[in-house]
């Protein structure tokens, strides 16, 4: 119902707010169709805040919806999506501003098509085609290259001139496949095969030149992806430019951003080559060169030396070492022996001092009688007995006469 108001009676404004929201609440929730053209998330906030553009005229809305809605979007919704939002119209009075509050929001056209690339890449890298530890390391130096390309094209001669000028001696070993339309999966897989079994082949290129996300759709088909799982041949993928990404990038051993780019990843560049050869070669021969400048010097200081340069002189030295000590040892030889015959003589001196020879050479003598038994009494004698007499010079034999005996034997 319209408000009746007139300069004399005006409706004040929450009347007018209150009124705008019940007639926009009345009109239901509604279909529309356009694209994303902001996406803001707020920290803490249970809404998403979207702006939705017309895709001809420049006319947006503001959108809502619910954070937990949003986050289960699979493929996530971004910037620049062609959506199709199932939205109730909603008035805020509070602030004059209206919105669409989202309950429903689909993926049309070319959003559709990558939700469903997204979705087919999540399957695949669920079952690990995509896992980094699967990827083979390119050869240094391939003696020959396959490559899969449309003939006559422009990736070709890019990869072939760019190849052949970093490498002239690279080989290649060409396989032609359409690189669009219905029939280009199965052709590039027949090419994949041909190349893999080739006893030459070290590595493959898959090449084409830009397109349109529908132009490149079949090198995101799952049966060329697992196809290019299954080679024992690295392979390298060249599709497009830097921008584009189907899912055979992702399966491939090595990503080109372009087929330039696979050339220069394929081979070495002969002339950095060259170069780095040239620079190792100086690098060990200043090694080498310092090293015999080295020993040189160490030689020369060894020669330098008085043993070296006088080879006697250490004999000299030690000769004179030996000889000083052969004399220190007869001198001390000598002073031992002079030693010991010192001892000796006092030790004979000691001993002769002590033997009975030397009392007897004092004018001593023995007295035996004719049994050998030495006299010491007068007692055991007499006169008559056969008497023999121990001088220091032999002996004297005698006969008693007569005995005397002493009053005081020690006078």
């Amino acid at each position: 119902m319209a408000l009746e108001t007139s300069p004399q009676a005006p409706a004040p404004v929450r009347q007018i707010a209150n009124a705008i929201a019940g007639w926009v609440d009345r009109l239901g929730a509604v279909w529309v169709e356009g694209q994303v053209a902001q996406v803001n998330r707020r920290p803490g906030v249970g809404t998403v805040f979207l702006t939705l553009r017309d895709t001809v005229a420049d006319i947006s809305v503001p959108v809502t919806c619910s954070r937990t809605y949003f986050d289960g979007l699979n493929p996530p919704l971004v910037e620049g999506a062609s959506v199709l939002v199932h939205a109730k119209p909603s008035y805020y009075a509070n602030r004059g501003t209206m919105s669409l509050y989202a309950r429903e929001i689909r993926m049309v056209g070319l959003g559709e098509l990558l939700a469903q690339l997204e979705r087919r890449r999540q399957l695949l890298a669920a079952e690990g085609l995509f896992a980094a530890e699967l990827k083979r390391p390119l050869p240094f130096l391939p003696g020959c290259v396959g490559l899969v390309t449309a003939p006559n094209s422009a990736a070709e001669r890019d990869v072939l001139e760019n190849t052949r000028r970093r490498w002239p001696a690279v080989r290649f070993e060409v396989a032609y496949a359409a690189m669009q339309g219905p029939r280009s999966a199965s052709e590039v897989m027949e090419a994949l095969e041909r190349l893999d079994r080739h006893p030459d082949v070290e590595v493959i290129v898959v090449a084409r030149g830009g397109g349109s996300v529908e132009d490149l759709l079949p090198f995101s088909d799952e049966a060329l992806v697992r196809a290019v799982a299954r080679t024992r041949t690295p392979v390298v993928s060249a599709i497009g430019h830097e921008p584009d990404s189907p899912l055979l990038d992702l399966v491939a051993d090595v990503r080109a951003s372009t087929p330039t780019d696979a050339a220069k990843l394929v081979v070495p560049d002969v002339l950095e080559e060259v170069r780095g050869v040239t620079w190792a070669r100086d690098q060990v021969r200043a090694g080498l060169r310092r090293m015999l400048d080295r020993e040189q010097a160490g030689l020369d200081a060894l020669r330098s030396r008085p043993a070296l340069a006088d080879p006697r002189h250490l004999l000299d030295v030690r000769l004179d070492e030996v000889h000083a000590l052969r004399d220190r040892a007869r001198r001390t030889l000598g002073h031992a022996l002079d030693r010991a015959a010192d001892d000796v003589g006092h030790q004979r001196a000691r001993a002769r001092a002590l033997s009975p020879l030397a009392t007897l050479q004092r004018g001593y003598a023995v007295l035996q009688n004719g049994d050998g038994h030495v006299l010491t009494s007068v007692a055991d004698v007499t006169a008559g007995d056969a008497v023999s007499v121990r001088v220091a010079d032999g002996r004297v034999h005698a006969t008693t006469t007569t005995t005397e005996q002493l009053e005081d034997p020690g006078a």
